[in-house]
């Protein structure tokens, strides 16, 4: 098989190396799953995208997504960065928003100035989360049961629950028991009050825990903050427009861009393409 194109993009970044890396491979149409998924194991990244030839004809692309331990329907850090990428390579959109086909189906990316931002998909599990299983959650995580300001299922594909504790400190200070995680992936956030927080003032903090997909700690997650956001503006505790941090655990500085129309929510940030090549797979 000939070399193809291949880019390697930080995405949700607030500078050089903030965000959350992408690698992309373009041309994917005759690659199995096999490969995809061995390529994905060794670049040991969170995804890894394969942009093939649409089956909806009012897509640009389709778009795979690989973690190191399986493929994924829907995430939100490389659906930004592989239409970053698209773009960068000469794609040109058929109408006025990048269209991308995933497992979700069809997902809308506009450009907010140097930004790029998602259509949040509606979530397909929300919801009280089983005490049993927000149990193994606070005891994985170390929190009582009054540390939990609100739990809920937000998941839009991946399988999310989120957690809203009382800060962003509250959310950095959790040093979690991956173990005894198991396969749940779950996502905190909490809010910075006043001058707390980072220097450039976000809004709330976000971490979010995946180990059963191989990614123990994401530095920057796109799903985990679009269903928070749907969950969060649902029941009217966050704002129409904000900005969470996520990474800081890992000495990242991702910034996320969410802003409600009253139509879609959009969740976007930065990216910035910091290989572009060919790889021989």
């Amino acid at each position: 098989m000939p070399p193809r194109p291949f880019q390697q993009v930080d995405v949700f970044v607030s500078g050089p190396l903030t965000g959350n890396p992408v690698a992309v491979v373009f041309d994917a149409d005759d690659l199995g799953d096999d490969q995809m998924r061995t390529f994905a194991q060794w670049t040991n990244l969170s995804e890894t995208t394969f942009v093939c030839t649409p089956q909806d004809p009012a897509a640009d692309y389709f778009l795979r997504i690989f973690t190191p331990g399986g493929e994924l329907p829907f995430a939100g850090h490389p659906t930004l960065g592989s239409a970053h990428a698209w773009l960068a390579a000469g794609g040109v959109p058929k109408g006025e928003k990048v269209v991308q086909e995933c497992g979700v189906g069809l997902v809308n990316i506009r450009r907010d100035g140097e930004a790029l931002a998602f259509a949040a998909p509606p979530l397909i599990r929300s919801g009280e989360v089983d005490a049993s299983d927000l149990d193994v959650v606070r005891a994985a995580l170390d929190l009582r049961p009054s540390d939990v300001i609100a739990a809920s299922w937000v998941d839009n594909g991946p399988g999310w629950i989120g957690l809203l504790l009382a800060s962003g400190q509250q959310v950095l200070d959790i040093e979690p028991d991956f173990a005894a995680l198991g396969d749940r992936m779950v996502g905190l956030i909490g809010p910075y009050l006043g001058d707390t927080g980072p220097d450039d003032h976000p809004d709330y903090e976000v971490r979010g825990f995946a180990p059963g997909i191989g990614v123990p700690e994401d530095p920057v997650t796109g799903s985990l903050n679009a269903g928070l956001a749907c969950w969060l503006r649902a029941q009217k505790i966050a704002p129409a427009t904000y900005v969470a941090a996520q990474g800081a655990a890992l000495g990242r500085a991702g910034r996320v861009l969410v802003s409600d129309d009253n139509t879609d929510i959009w969740v976007g940030g930065r990216s910035v393409t910091v290989i572009a090549g060919e790889v021989d797979l």
